[in-house]
């Protein structure tokens, strides 16, 4: 079968599934592409949910494309639609609506789901979750002056969400299991920073404690502390969404795992984005890697290979996030070595290089877009570095790519 002209089906509308749309057309690709997606949008950017739609005066998504440009590139967009069963033998998935579509190739782009808190739902308090258009579009309006937010979860999500809810007045408080902000990172130094970030814009920050129930007027915590609130919003992580790959037999107890090429163990059938489980190196673990830089170009490579244009993606984990007037960019495995902190955490602009045995494995910029690129070139060629030039405050790290 010539490759260029397989059918090809990809579930999930999101940043990995529509990526990967517009690759297979670029690598010039000449069969039928059908882009399956559960939500009423077209395709959209993810990032700006928890940003531009809850700050701007007006809320105005950004779409990947318009619906007609979908037409225009012969990709058959189907909105609103959800894939219920996929059967690897007779090559065909089914919706929903008891339509089937047949495949030669199969893309699984389905994504995440936020992780909900059953004891935290249908009580007396209002409770949102932040994963799609609609959930801001929702959410956006709650965001009153006076109003008294309660963010459960430290994390990205709940973090952004502050910074936008306190730009619109709003009172937060910022509930954190662990006993930092941020702790997925592992970063000492920027714990400390996003503290002091959100402490001086006025957030309340309660680390170490754990949101028990919902009662009128606010939140108990498991240590009995009472949270005001008149609304909470969760943001706990997600899970990753299996259930095709579980129909089709695929490993997928903590995602799909695929190959460097995006290949699962079935001939065929390839996995993209947030739900696809990669090896990183710099982690030294299997692992899913939830952010817009993953999702967009792991895909566009996947869709290479789908396209007989076998390609390899290994880039390092890369995500920024911006609260308040800061921008902060993230690289690799921040957690994986030891912590150098370039300039002062005190004034809002420094830098981050974690090194493990002479490499420098992750990093951190706030404010820094410079040496972030610079961290970057590090952590993916994996160059060894002195440790001695790295703490050193007048040595530009722009000087380790050339040593």
């Amino acid at each position: 079968m010539d490759l260029k002209e397989a059918r090809i089906v990809i579930v999930g509308a999101g940043q990995a599934g529509a990526r990967a749309a517009e690759a297979l057309r670029a690598a010039g690709h000449h069969g039928p592409i059908s882009l399956v997606g559960e939500e009423e949008h077209p395709p959209y950017e993810r990032p700006q949910l928890s940003k531009a739609v809850l700050i701007d005066k007006e809320p105005n998504p950004t779409l990947i494309r318009q619906a007609q440009d979908w037409s225009d590139l012969e990709v058959a967009l189907l909105t609103s639609s959800s894939v219920v069963a996929a059967d690897a033998q007779r090559r065909v998935v089914a919706l929903a609506n008891g339509r089937e579509l047949s495949f030669d190739r199969l893309l699984l782009a389905t994504g995440t789901r936020v992780r909900r808190l059953a004891e935290l739902d249908n009580g007396p308090l209002p409770v949102r979750y932040l994963r799609s258009l609609g959930d801001a579009l929702a959410l956006r309006p709650e965001l009153k002056p006076g109003r008294r937010i309660a963010l459960v979860g430290g994390g990205v999500v709940g973090l952004e969400v502050a910074s936008a809810a306190i730009r619109r007045g709003c009172q937060v408080t910022i509930i954190e299991k662990a006993d930092s902000l941020l702790p997925q990172i592992g970063s000492g130094s920027l714990a400390d920073y996003l503290r002091s970030l959100h402490s001086s814009k006025g957030a309340r920050i309660v680390c170490g404690a754990v949101a028990k129930r919902t009662i009128s007027g606010g939140l108990e915590l498991n240590d009995g502390r009472l949270i005001p609130a008149d609304l909470a919003l969760v943001g706990v992580g997600v899970e990753p969404v299996t259930e095709l790959a579980l129909q089709l037999g695929l490993d997928s107890r903590r995602g799909i795992r695929v190959t460097s090429t995006g290949a699962t163990a079935i001939e065929g059938i390839f996995a993209a984005g947030d739900v696809a489980e990669q090896w990183s190196p710099g982690h030294d673990r299997w692992m899913r890697i939830e952010n817009w830089a993953n999702a967009q170009n792991q895909a566009i490579a996947t869709a290479r290979s789908m396209a007989g244009i076998e390609t390899a993606y290994g880039a390092p984990p890369w995500f920024w996030s911006d609260q308040y007037d800061a921008n902060i960019q993230i690289v690799g495995n921040p957690a994986g070595g030891d912590e150098i902190v370039r300039g002062d955490t005190t004034d809002g602009r420094f830098t981050v290089a974690s090194v493990r045995d002479g490499e420098v494995v992750g990093g951190i910029a706030v404010n820094s877009a410079r040496d972030m690129a610079v961290l970057r070139r590090l952590v993916a060629s994996r160059k060894r570095v002195r440790k001695s030039d790295l703490e050193n405050p007048a040595f530009e790290l722009k000087r380790l790519l050339a040593a």
